[in-house]
């Protein structure tokens, strides 16, 4: 992930050579204390800080300064900030484009040969949280400790720990933060009832049959997975397989490109029950050293108890996903996936939507039907990029019997150039040269409305958390 940041500036470079300037603002006259330090705090630093994704920091004139002629290519070409959504489609309140005029302002900087300017023009630092943190987390739980080798395919392995709450809490955010960034392709995590037969730090995975390039071999339709793998040994233990292996629904996620999950900005919270246990599935990529990722979840903790609750789902095709319905065919440049649909059972506010798919995905787009037949599209993104998982901040209120359909096409032609391999056909799978079509999405409703009731996800029961 790093090498991609990188490289996305120096490819802006060669690219921004052949364009020239576009600013009409005086160059001599832009500084970075008064006139870059602001556009950087407001839409940069959230990444471009010491322990952040990004691989340089942006917090100072020292630091900033030796990438000036990369940042003027990488916003000019639009490759940075990272921002997937169509403008003509929706309202997001976490939109991290820059405005032409923020652009002008930072190549008129480095046009001008990349003044630091007075110190005294600099707004007061931002006030980021210590540690690496998006959020001050007021509570914090360690995950599993996880030896990732220098190479070899890691299934997904799911680890349960405690959560050492021991009453009702009602959290107001959450924060995923691995250790070893450079390995870590995702982790999610999921709150489970404890149980006495709980077993903590085990790791439990399956054992899938693959082929030569590492795609998991396509299964008949109804055909089962293996057995998990627990610490290499085969079990068969259908309560442990149910909650460490396919634990449902999702709590929260790590992804790159996906921030803290706040639910302050809704003025909602999300339920933990008293003593609940942790699934952490870990998703890692081999980069050819050994590696030791220490993953800890944040949270913040509300005062009180709430009026609205925050509830988050992970979709997949309303057909489901086997290899009878989920084959991208060879050489294919837009094919399309069967839809998901989810169903609204109760009146809902939308205010959270997360495009997920792998290298071949294309583009995704989400659309509501309204009980009166009108139909409105909320979110679309034209140009999917794997490389950033991004959330949209929405405000949609969504009436009790509507409809949310979610579209998308993925490209397995030799002309998307992070395809592995586009003379073979692609299934549905877990690892990242596989395909995966999975529209996540938040909802917030009154406190009081059983998360269980409000939607009907087709074809993906249990996603609900």
């Amino acid at each position: 992930m790093l090498r991609f940041v990188v490289a996305i500036f120096l490819a802006a470079v060669g690219a921004f050579a052949a364009d020239g300037p576009s600013s009409t603002i005086p160059p001599e006259s832009i500084t970075f204390n008064k006139d870059v330090l602001p556009i950087l705090q407001k839409n940069c630093q959230g990444c471009h800080r010491p322990g952040q994704i990004a691989p340089m920091s942006f917090l100072d004139y020292q630091g900033t300064r030796p990438w000036a002629k990369a940042m003027k290519a990488a916003i000019t070409s639009r490759k940075m900030p990272p921002w997937f959504a169509d403008p003509n489609y929706g309202h997001f309140s976490n939109d991290r484009a820059l405005k032409q005029s923020e652009i002008d302002t930072i190549v008129a900087w480095a046009d001008g040969g990349a003044k630091e300017g007075d110190p005294k023009d600099a707004p007061p630092p931002a006030a980021w949280p210590a540690d690496g943190w998006q959020i001050q987390p007021d509570y914090i739980v360690k995950g599993p400790r996880y030896d990732v080798p220098a190479t070899g395919i890691m299934e997904w392995t799911n680890v349960v720990m405690p959560s050492g709450l021991t009453e009702d809490t009602w959290i107001t955010s959450l924060e995923i933060k691995p250790s070893a960034l450079q390995v870590t392709h995702h982790i999610c995590i999921r709150f489970i009832a404890h149980t006495p037969d709980i077993k903590y730090g085990v790791p439990v995975w399956v054992d899938k049959q693959r082929d030569e390039s590492g795609s998991e071999l396509p299964r008949p339709k109804g055909e089962r997975q293996q057995l998990p793998g627990v610490a290499g040994v085969a079990v068969d233990d259908r309560e442990l397989r149910a909650r460490s292996v396919n634990p449902g629904g999702l709590d929260g996620c790590y992804v790159p490109g996906l921030q803290a999950a706040d639910y302050r900005v809704f003025n909602a919270a999300k339920l933990i029950p008293a003593n609940s246990d942790i699934v952490f599935q870990l998703h890692y990529t081999a980069i050819g050293k050994p590696m030791t990722d220490e993953p800890e979840v944040g949270f913040t903790i509300a005062k009180e108890p709430p009026q609205r609750r925050f509830i988050s789902y992970n979709t997949q095709p309303a057909v489901g996903t086997d290899s009878e319905v989920f084959r991208i065919p060879p050489n294919d440049g837009n094919w399309a996936s069967p839809p998901a649909e989810i169903l609204f059972n109760e009146d809902a506010q939308l205010v959270w939507m997360m495009p997920h798919m792998h290298l071949r995905g294309k583009d995704m787009t989400y659309r509501l039907e309204y009980p009166s037949g009108e139909q409105q599209i909320i979110l679309n993104v034209p140009h999917y990029d794997f490389n950033w998982q991004l959330g949209y901040y929405t405000d949609i209120k969504v009436p009790k019997g509507s409809r949310m359909l979610v579209d998308a096409h993925f490209d397995n032609s030799p002309s998307n150039k992070f395809n592995p391999d586009p003379n073979r056909p692609v299934y549905y799978g877990d690892q990242t040269w596989e395909e995966m079509m999975a529209p996540f999405f938040g909802i917030v409703v009154d406190a009081k409305v059983d998360p269980k009731k409000v939607v009907t996800v087709k074809g993906t029961p249990g996603r609900g958390a």
